[in-house]
């Protein structure tokens, strides 16, 4: 049985309190909370472990590596990659975007095209209008409507045969919107086209299979799935990852160097320069252990009835508005208050002891397009309460009274 407040029990931070009020933690989309298990882990590392890995003959160093090969196998596991190569390790989403952003340099050419969505976070357009820069390939967008939904019409009519890569993220970050991925990576595909889907709204609340989806690459963060930050990972086809250059050059992504030559390691050494976060990858495994035990089942249905029940009670004040209505969305809530600033109305609930973001949330084209300077957001994960979300209704009509 799901029981939330048992569940609420590995998470020390929620024991807290932040201006004399019980912590209330809705900025889940931005980093989820740790528990505890992680928790010990990363000072087991510290404690007992902590060796460079790969490199040394030593009991810390094959200890260390174990480890983290350990790691790597259960992120290939929980992902259903077909191969443990097919996963290299990263500093999170971003990294893991940008080296098939900076990869693709060698494959495109000027008037080629790639394809991103307007829904999409800041690292998953400014690394692809880089590779533009680069090589004078083409940027088009699939644009969305007002309920926050692309508007896959349009999406049919920017593919061509000069279409390379198209790039959409799994959930928005500021919208809770969840997209259709596979109908997105099946008409892809169809005209010759790479797919990278960003996954780090996503894998908190669903639990994507890789091979299912037919998805070249697939990108991930750690600290989105209640493990440390600083780490992630960059799911690709093993065919791809065979044909993209090193994104950088140093240690352990070699095989032999000489002044004359140097030879590159093989699969996922060769995009894995340098010392890792060694730390942060067995951590990263251990809660993806975590949230398994748990059920993404149950994550998702009880994270549903969050969404539901944040969303009536907010509705029910006047002059609130919701931004992202789509019916297929997960638990995240955008709104404002008519005439008030989301930062005037996060600084106040903030003083309640409620943690919400404000801004545009590094997705400023959906601000744009929607006309405002940025929304309050409220992201609820599992280890949250409706009695939270009573507190967050009542702190929002208390900031309302105060600024109108």
């Amino acid at each position: 049985m799901f029981d939330v407040h048992k569940i609420r029990e590995d998470f020390p931070i929620l024991k807290r309190e932040v201006n004399g009020k019980p912590l209330v933690y809705f900025d889940n989309a931005a980093t989820s909370q740790t528990p505890q298990v992680v928790i010990d882990t990363i000072v087991d590392y510290y404690s007992n472990y902590n060796a460079n890995i790969h490199r040394g003959v030593h009991t810390l160093s094959q200890e260390a590596t174990d480890a983290y090969e350990v790691a790597r196998k259960k992120v290939q596991q929980h992902f259903n990659a077909k191969h443990s190569h097919e996963i290299i390790l990263t500093s999170g989403t971003t990294h893991s975007i940008n080296i098939i952003a900076t990869g693709f340099t060698h494959f495109l050419a000027e008037g080629d095209e790639i394809i991103v969505s307007a829904l999409e976070h800041h690292s998953n357009i400014v690394p692809w209008q880089m590779l533009c820069d680069r090589t004078g390939a083409v940027l088009k967008v699939i644009p969305m409507n007002e309920e926050g939904e692309l508007l896959m019409d349009v999406y049919d009519t920017l593919l061509s045969d000069k279409t390379k890569l198209v790039f959409t993220n799994h959930i928005s970050n500021a919208l809770g919107t969840i997209n259709p991925i596979e109908e997105i990576i099946e008409k892809a595909h169809s005209v010759g086209a790479a797919v990278l889907i960003d996954g780090a709204q996503s894998c908190p609340h669903v639990k994507p299979d890789v091979q299912a989806l037919d998805v070249d690459f697939y990108v991930a963060s750690a600290h989105k799935l209640c493990g440390p930050t600083g780490v992630g990972m960059l799911y690709g086809k093993s065919e791809w990852l065979e044909k993209l250059p090193p994104y950088q050059g140093g240690g352990e992504m070699i095989e032999q160097v000489t002044f004359e030559k140097t030879t590159y390691a093989g699969l996922p050494h060769k995009f894995e320069a340098g010392t890792p976060n060694i730390c942060g990858g067995i951590a990263f495994g251990a809660a993806l252990d975590y949230m398994n035990a748990i059920g993404f089942d149950n994550i998702a249905a009880y994270e549903k009835e969050l969404l539901d029940y944040g969303t009536k009670k907010l509705l029910e004040i006047e002059g609130l508005k919701i931004y992202g209505t789509s019916q297929n969305k997960t638990s995240v809530i955008s709104f404002n208050l008519e005439n008030i600033h989301p930062y005037d109305v996060g600084t106040i609930v903030d003083k309640l002891g409620i943690a919400v973001r404000t801004g545009h949330h590094c997705a400023q084209p959906i601000m744009d397009f929607y006309k405002i300077p940025g929304t309050v957001r409220a992201s609820f994960s599992f280890y949250n309460t409706k009695e939270e979300i009573d507190a967050l209704v009542e702190a929002v009509k208390r900031a309302k009274m105060m600024l109108s």
